[in-house]
This record gives structure tokens, C-alpha cells and sequence, in this order.
């Protein structure tokens, strides 16, 4: 974390010609299983990692927020609190903003910041760097105004934010796992109670994160997509959303339903049960069992999900064939592009960069970026 906390001290000293009061971090995020259930109120078994935006901020007395990245050097973002006008398309500033927004219908009036940001969570990648930026803000303002909001607060605010302001309908998987993350574990989380469970990562499994480098071209459309045809099988038969619904109902329906809605209620049905499964089999080491699920679950996200691609297939296909039943690998994230997920035994972690390094640019013409992970704390501040 010193390097990113390092870089946004030095910004912001170069930005605002002084020194930051506070350190805040969170962190990015790794889905191990449960993908596309977070928004159907089911369960997600997600692990924070040790990827994080870093902001660095100082308390104003007026309600003015003043924030730079490094990401977009030169370029300072103001705006006054609950005045944050439109969002500009595609602009890192929307998270912030979106924060800010969600405080101000929730009757919340916070001190304006100046602040610095820098993160070393890969972007478009799929692993919640926007998520990590919104939570890392959050903690920021409540805890430099001393609001005394609980993580999961922040997280519902961050979750309200995107929905709202930025226009992403996202569920509230990323925002949750950043704000309450455990070291070494995964959270199992309920969706519909935001009920969570740290699940322990057994000490002899490497976390390794395997960014696909596909352009994710059209994933908001697709997305939103999958969310629609989600919500019209849930309609189908009365229900708010997919959580209540069962295998046996939906394969009775089969035919009352347009084949891609039965697809996505299959994938979203089953996933949730997998999930569930997967966190006990997690935390009793049963890794064959695990990986079984994994391998079922990335079968269930091309197939009836229909959210993979060759490429995403492939790493999955190579990687599987090294691990066996020693670990578990599955795409993770939004789909259509991003990450491939893989918990394998320690002394299987350097044939299993080797094959992707051996195979996978002959294969595809890109060359896949390998990361070494280990599960998170949530967001916090950083005192010297």
C-alpha cells in the first residue's frame, strides 16, 4: 500500500500546496462464485484484495470538494455538495459525485475535502475498481466529518451513488466486500439481508487473478440486458426477484418462457445454490468439491448466462487442465471480457503461470496479465 499512499501524498502536496490530513484505502475485489446474483438478491462469495485506491484528504470548512487522480493528470474536479450537477459520461468523478448525491437525499451534510486519489486496482478489468473508489471516499468523507456511518452504510450509500447518479444498476456485491472485506477470507453474502459470513481461505491455496486483456465492448448494454430478462422470469411468476424462485418451479414453466429468460433463471437459480455449497465446502478444505462447483458454475455462466468468450473459455480450459481437482477456475465478474478467477494449491501456482504464459498469446494473440493475490482487509483510514 505504500507506493499508491506515497504517489497520492505527492499529488496532493503538488495539486494544493500543502499536506494531506488523513490516509484512506480500500480495496478491489475478486468474485470467487456466485456471479449475477447479487442484483437477483442471492448469495456472492466475493474476497477483497490487496489491489487499492488510496486518497489522501484534507477537511475543509466550507462544502466544497475539490479531487485530482493521477489517473487524469491536470485535472481537477470541483463541485459543491448537493449541487453535483449532471454526470459526464465516463468520468471517474461520477463515482465521487454519485457518493456525495446519495448523502444529500439521505439528509446527511458533510464537510467539503480536497483530496488526491491513486489506485493500483487494474480498471475495466472487472474487479470493482470503481467500487474500491467510491468505498475509499466514503470512508473518507464520514470519517473526516465524523458522520460515524458503519461500513455497510458507506457500501449502501456507494450502492445508491452508482445506481442513481452514475446510472449503473449494479447489485451490491463490489461496494459491500470493499467495505467490510476480512484478511484471508471471503465473505458469503445475502443479498437479500446483506447478511455476511467471513469464510476462511485455507493457508495452502494461492488466489490467482488472470486478466484476460479482452476489450469488454458493450458490457453496460449486455449487462443491463441480463438484468431485464432476470426481472421478467422473476415477474413471470409473481416473485420481486429470482431468490425465491426454485428449480422445480422454473423447469415446470419451461415453456411459458421466452428461451432466454429461462436460461438466465436457470443460470441465476443454480448459481445461488453453488454458491452456498461452495462457501462450506471452502471452509471444510473439501477443494475437489469446490472445484467441481467452480467448473459448473463457469459452465452455467457460458451456457445459460451466455456471458463468456473463446478467449475466457480457453484460460479456463488450460488452467483446469493443470489444476484438476487440486483447485478451482472460473471466469469471473460481468462477462463478455475482464478475469479468470483460479484457487489452486501453493505448489501448483508457478505450472499454472507457466501454461497461460505458454498457451494463451499462441492461442489468441493476447498476452494475459497474472495476478498474485491474497484476500483483503475492507477500507479503512491508514495512520502513520
Amino acid at each position: 500500500m505504500s507506493n499508491p499512499a506515497q504517489r497520492a501524498n505527492k499529488l496532493f502536496v503538488q495539486t494544493f500546496g500543502t499536506q494531506a490530513d488523513k490516509l484512506y484505502c480500500a480495496p478491489g475485489r475478486v468474485n470467487l462464485i456466485g456471479e449475477h446474483t447479487d442484483y437477483n438478491d442471492g448469495f456472492v462469495l466475493p474476497a477483497a484484495i490487496n489491489f487499492h485506491t488510496a486518497i489522501v484528504a484534507k477537511r475543509r470548512d466550507d462544502q466544497t470538494f475539490r479531487a485530482v487522480s493521477d489517473a487524469f493528470p491536470g485535472e481537477i474536479e470541483e463541485w459543491t455538495f448537493g449541487e453535483e450537477g449532471t454526470p459526464v459520461a465516463s468520468h471517474w468523478s461520477n463515482y465521487l459525485k454519485g457518493f456525495t448525491a446519495a448523502m444529500a437525499t439521505s439528509g446527511l451534510a458533510p464537510k467539503g475535502l480536497d483530496l488526491a486519489v491513486v489506485s493500483n486496482v487494474p480498471m475495466s478489468a472487472g474487479l470493482s475498481s470503481s467500487a474500491a473508489l467510491e468505498v475509499a471516499f466514503g470512508t473518507a468523507v464520514n470519517d473526516c466529518s465524523q458522520i460515524q456511518l458503519s461500513p455497510l452504510a458507506i457500501a449502501q450509500l456507494a450502492q445508491r451513488g452508482e445506481n442513481q447518479f452514475v446510472g449503473h444498476a449494479c447489485g451490491i456485491m463490489d461496494q459491500m466486500i470493499s467495505a467490510l472485506g476480512e484478511q484471508d477470507h471471503a465473505l458469503l453474502i445475502d443479498c437479500l439481508d446483506l447478511d455476511s459470513e467471513a469464510i476462511g481461505i485455507p493457508e495452502d491455496l494461492s488466489l490467482i487473478v488472470i486478466n484476460s486483456k479482452i476489450q469488454r465492448s458493450f458490457i453496460e448494454s449486455k449487462y443491463h440486458l441480463r438484468r431485464q430478462e432476470c426481472e421478467q422470469a422473476a415477474s413471470h411468476f409473481g416473485l420481486e426477484s429470482l431468490r425465491d424462485l426454485s428449480l422445480t418451479t422454473l423447469e415446470s414453466a419451461k415453456d411459458e418462457l421466452s428461451l432466454a429468460c429461462y436460461k438466465r433463471a436457470k443460470h441465476v437459480v443454480t448459481e445461488n445454490r453453488r454458491t452456498q455449497n461452495a462457501a462450506w465446502a471452502l471452509e471444510a478444505g473439501d477443494i475437489a468439491k469446490l472445484s467441481q462447483l467452480m467448473a459448473e458454475s463457469h459452465i452455467s455462466m457460458r451456457d445459460d448466462f451466455e456471458i463468456s468468450t473463446t478467449e475466457i473459455d480457453y484460460l479456463v480450459e488450460i488452467v483446469s487442465d493443470v489444476v484438476g481437482n487440486r483447485g478451482g477456475v472460473r471466469m469471473t465478474g460481468g462477462g463478455i471480457g475482464g478475469c479468470v478467477v483460479a484457487l489452486v494449491e501453493h505448489e501448483l501456482t508457478d505450472s499454472v503461470v507457466a501454461i497461460i504464459e505458454q498457451k494463451y498469446t499462441e492461442k489468441t494473440g493476447l498476452e494475459a496479465e497474472i495476478y498474485l493475490c491474497s484476500a483483503s482487509d475492507g477500507a479503512k483510514r491508514i495512520d502513520d
